[in-house]
């Protein structure tokens, strides 16, 4: 059977400031909210811009980075891929659902200057450590592997 794709990638602007908590098992996870806009012109010609909000969660390190360095209104690209879940409501007993994007990268774009965040001014990225699923290790200089520092003067690239 053919494996499905699951990716989202957007770049908008922060709704609200990231919101961390630990779980129990001590887990870091932040949750923001981010929007982009489109804009179109409509049936008689006039431009339109419409806004779509995106509910983001990160877990881990990437939480924490994103905790430690995002704030409301600032631009970022996400990476990540679509989750619904679902829960039943205490108050009425309803099943409640809500899709959300599980991030795997981010990046800050523009400036911390430019976005109101005066912690942190140069663009950078941020990616989940991915997990390793074979026990193959890439080569390292203190193993003896790979190209030496004047072999890798060579290289066209």
């Amino acid at each position: 059977m053919a494996r499905g794709l699951n990716k989202a990638m957007l770049i908008g602007h922060l709704g609200n400031d990231p919101e961390m908590r630990v779980t129990a098992s001590g887990q870091s996870v932040v949750n923001f909210t981010l929007a982009t806009n489109e804009s179109f012109k409509d049936s008689s010609g006039t431009m339109q811009e419409r806004t779509e909000w995106h509910r983001i969660v990160a877990w881990g390190k990437l939480a924490e980075i994103c905790n430690q360095y995002l704030r409301k209104g600032r631009q970022v690209y996400v990476e990540g891929r679509l989750q619904t879940r679902s829960w039943d409501d205490n108050k009425t007993g309803e099943k409640k659902f809500t899709t959300e994007i599980v991030c795997s990268d981010m990046q800050m774009l523009g400036s911390g200057r430019d976005q109101g965040n005066s912690g942190y001014d140069n663009s950078a990225s941020f990616q989940q450590p991915p997990v390793q699923k074979s026990g193959f290790k890439p080569d390292s200089p203190d193993q003896g592997g790979g190209a030496s520092e004047a072999e890798k003067d060579d290289l066209p690239f």
